[in-house]
């Protein structure tokens, strides 16, 4: 094969031979292939959805495939071929996706799948915007791995094999092919040399209108609410929800799709927007703003609680404001802590309850744990019922 420097869509070979080899490969592996997108009836971007039997939360994943599957076993949502096996069970992901590790396209293609799986059965898998996909999208890769740029690297090459072949297909309209690279330099003006390639094909992928941003990212939800609960990857203030959570999600998903050129500051940039607020997720609960949580739920009829990912618990899923504030990203990820993963269920009948791989609260019962023993940080604690469910790696 040639090199991939330089790369433009013109000078990457057609090999097919290789081609169906890497489909074998990724299709066993998560996959980087799928079938053309299904023709959805209802619209799959609701803001608020009713209250299901079974609600999941899952927090950052950070481009660990492998943790990734371990939260969807643990909450009994895929079973040992990575296949949807959580019937009618609702399930947010609270974004970040992207950055501090490699796998961040066969997670993204992983939770394709699963979306169209669950839909089968009634089920339904809702995917958020993070920082980090906002951060790609804006070309901001503080945070992307060597082994990250790779994979796109990769992508890339096989997309661009797939506008080949499509170009020799009798009657296709060629104009209708689009060379992602079009307008991206081919250098970095304070970047390593060894790194441009990988910049570029990131770049291609993930600006506004890019192939992946498009059709992974542009599907996103920047905030949802399911029930009671309020889903956010950093938070909620009083100024976004008199915006209009509806506005919020329909112009954020513009502007990654190409549609707006530019997205309001308050919304996705800096320390007070959705996707950056912390204000709720301080580890001491003493030093979380709680009158201001509580005003903001007041004004989002239903809100009971805000869940939330963005800043690393290293105690574990855990609630403060008298659980109307529950975090959920336990760093996961080898790229963060390496945390043991865990997730939030809510459900119907038994109430909230955390599902944890952390083989010491197995066999913990509420009743056994106080709330106050950990220097004011208030923990949201398993209920009575199943015992917690150890994943092994």
């Amino acid at each position: 094969m040639e090199s991939q420097s330089n790369l433009t869509c013109q000078n990457l070979p057609t090999i097919f031979s290789s081609f169906v080899d890497t489909f074998v490969d990724f299709s066993v592996s998560g996959g980087l292939f799928l079938p053309p997108q299904p023709t959805i009836t209802s619209s799959p971007n609701q803001t608020i959805l009713p209250s299901p039997n079974r609600l999941i939360a899952i927090g950052d994943l950070h481009g660990d495939f492998q943790k990734t599957k371990q939260a969807f076993k643990l909450a009994g949502l895929i079973d040992d071929h990575g296949k949807w096996c959580g019937g009618s069970t609702t399930v947010v992901q609270i974004g970040d996706v992207l950055d501090r590790g490699g796998q961040e396209l066969k997670i993204l293609y992983f939770l394709e799948k699963l979306k169209r799986e669950a839909a089968k059965v009634n089920g339904n898998l809702i995917t958020m915007n993070g920082n980090h996909e906002i951060m790609n999208v804006d070309g901001d890769f503080r945070y992307v791995t060597k082994e990250g740029l790779q994979e796109f690297q990769d992508w890339a090459f096989w997309y661009c094999v797939g506008n080949d072949m499509k170009e020799l297909c009798d009657g296709f309209d060629k104009e209708c092919v689009k060379d992602p690279f079009l307008g991206i330099p081919f250098e970095f003006h304070g970047v390593n040399q060894e790194l441009f390639d990988g910049i570029r094909t990131r770049i291609a992928a993930l600006r506004p209108n890019g192939p992946i941003s498009e059709r992974f990212l542009g599907k996103n939800q920047t905030v949802v609410v399911v029930g009671d609960s309020v889903f956010v990857h950093g938070g909620l203030l009083t100024k976004h929800v008199d915006y209009g959570l509806e506005n919020v999600n329909e112009e954020v998903r513009d502007w990654i799709c190409g549609v707006r050129g530019r997205v309001s500051r308050d919304l996705v940039r800096g320390r007070n927007s959705i996707v950056w607020l912390r204000k709720f997720s301080h580890e001491l609960a003493k030093d979380c703003d709680c009158s201001t949580l509580e005003h903001v739920l007041a004004t989002i009829p239903g809100a009971k609680r805000m869940i939330m990912g963005h800043t690393i618990q290293e105690s574990g899923i855990n609630g403060v404001c008298d659980n109307q504030a529950i975090r959920i990203d336990v760093g996961m990820s080898k790229g963060c802590t390496n945390g043991l993963p865990e997730v939030l269920e809510i459900d119907r009948d038994k109430g909230l309850r955390i599902l944890t791989s952390n083989p010491l609260y197995r066999d913990v019962k509420e009743s056994s744990l106080d709330v106050k023993s950990r220097d004011g940080l208030g923990l949201l604690l398993p209920e009575l019922g199943p015992k917690q469910v150890e994943v092994k790696a």
